[in-house]
């Protein structure tokens, strides 16, 4: 017979440093608010010098995010490029590329169009949640 592994047992307490993310540390939060995720969004080694170009890797992410993610970023006449790819489909990680002309960095491309995806899809929820609401839709199938 096999002995089950007992789990490990901590042998000292580790004090908080500075370098821990903000989420271990006490922060004042709204009612509503979600705690944010530091370790979700990762800049990647190879950004540019003046930031116009970078690239992120999103964490437990698919296509479902990277496709829309990528259309409205693209939407924005400041950005030359955007693209996303999944390294590889047994990791739920989503590296996307940012290229920009110089007016804005990368990093604010990304909160433009993280910000622009937030909105749009807060819209498409307020209108589904009127019809529904208001019962202002067909009942037949095309």
């Amino acid at each position: 017979m096999s002995e089950l592994a007992q789990p490990e047992q901590p042998t000292q307490q580790q004090q908080p440093t500075n370098e821990e993310p903000l989420e271990d540390q006490d922060q004042e939060m709204d009612e509503g608010e979600e705690a944010l995720d530091l370790e979700k969004i990762k800049l990647l080694p190879g950004a540019t010098d003046d930031g116009t170009a970078a690239s992120f890797q999103i964490i437990d992410e698919d296509h479902t995010l990277g496709n829309a993610l990528r259309y409205i970023i693209m939407k924005n006449p400041n950005v030359e490029f955007c693209g996303y790819s999944i390294p590889h489909p047994s990791e739920a990680k989503l590296n996307i590329r940012i290229q920009t002309y110089g007016d804005i960095t990368a990093v604010q491309a990304l909160h433009q169009g993280l910000d622009d995806l937030v909105k749009v899809c807060t819209h498409i929820e307020e209108e589904f949640s009127t019809k529904i609401t208001q019962r202002d839709y067909g009942t037949e199938e095309p």
